[in-house]
């Protein structure tokens, strides 16, 4: 299941409300949504591939990836990863108690192919022997990130695969500093397999609001009060991360055995404007286009437009970021990417 319902406030205003930056065309006129759904290329059929996303989304989502909607699972509104995945692991509970499932993002740039394909393999191996692990895939951390969670590896299950002894989500600088130079830990790529039943097992013990919700969808799944009771109940879901929500107890369950894939691969969250320019070329001065652009003794500067017959030029300009569509243009220093989530709370609805 590819998980793509999320808004994308931080790419605005490229990412807008009903085309956010999983569905824009920002690699070639490939969608990050179509590149994850390429990922699984020779790794799962078609017709065993889900995508959890907002109801608003389905048909253009269904057009793209020339999924069928009955693969769909639609959101009436979001209410972060924890619902959204077990809500697809209700549905297919319900199709096939035996189910084992994949959670994978709709926003991650993943390099190379052959070696995201072998550890996908190993994650459902472990969950096939033991319906009781949790899968999680680490990302070898490259700096002290704090926005990302964090597992700690500990004694190895197999040849690609090691006991998760904990599962942190976003510490402060001091703790990912040390986490980094203990040599421990990885980040948390925001990636799981899960064996359904296991997982809802796990969310009524660690999250009993939630699965109380999810349970009245499940059993109203697939007769004429489908819909009615989703569009009531999902709503009202206490709206919560997976990270937060279960990985981090799921750590102290003994009904649960974390694991941890070591993926060594080029991993790349596209999650904030400089983000996306990790992605790009530089020139000799460090300036990342997607776009024409011409810069007059500029350093570090990102250049992004919507249409890409226009021009971006800059004179003396350092660390910059600029976004131009054919009615928003956004420019703020690369060090304030955080805050363009919150100029997307204060502008019109119209440009949302």
């Amino acid at each position: 299941m590819i998980m793509a319902g999320g808004s994308g406030t931080r790419l605005w205003p490229l990412s807008r409300g009903e085309t956010p930056k999983q569905l824009i065309g920002l690699f070639d006129g490939k969608s990050l949504l179509e590149i994850a759904a390429e990922r699984l290329d020779g790794i799962v059929a078609t017709e065993q591939q889900w995508v959890c996303t907002n109801q608003k989304h389905q048909e253009i989502i269904c057009e793209k990836l020339g999924l069928p909607t009955s693969q769909l699972l639609g959101e009436p509104e979001p209410r972060d990863t924890l619902n959204a995945i077990a809500f697809t692991a209700a549905v297919l509970y319900k199709q096939d108690p035996d189910a084992i499932f994949a959670v994978l993002t709709a926003d991650h740039i993943v390099r190379p192919q052959d070696e995201f394909a072998k550890c996908l393999d190993i994650g459902f191996l472990l969950v096939e022997e033991d319906a009781t692990r949790f899968v999680t895939f680490g990302i070898t951390p490259t700096f002290p990130a704090t926005g990302y969670g964090y597992v700690e590896l500990g004694e190895t299950i197999c040849d690609g695969a090691r006991i998760c002894k904990r599962f942190v989500e976003k510490p402060d600088k001091q703790t990912a500093e040390e986490y980094i130079a203990s040599g421990n830990f990885a980040w948390n790529s925001g990636m799981f397999i899960f064996h359904a039943g296991s997982f809802l097992s796990a969310l009524e013990r660690l999250q009993p609001q939630s699965y109380a919700g999810i349970k009245r969808i499940a059993d109203a799944w697939g007769t004429d009060q489908q819909q009615s009771v989703l569009s009531e109940v999902y709503p009202s879901l206490p709206k919560i991360s997976v990270d937060y929500g279960m990985m981090e107890t799921a750590s102290s369950d003994d009904a649960i055995t974390l694991c941890t894939v070591p993926m060594d691969v080029q991993w790349l969250d596209v999650g904030s404007w400089p983000s996306y320019g990790d992605a790009l070329k530089a020139d000799s001065n460090g300036n990342k286009s997607d776009t024409k652009s011409l810069h007059l003794d500029s350093n570090n500067v990102l250049c992004v437009s919507s249409d890409k017959s226009h021009t971006i030029t800059t004179i003396g300009c350092k660390d910059l970021v600029i976004v131009h569509t054919d009615d928003v243009t956004l420019v703020f220093p690369a060090s304030e990417a955080q805050r363009v989530k919150e100029m997307h709370g204060l502008v019109d609805d119209d440009l949302r």
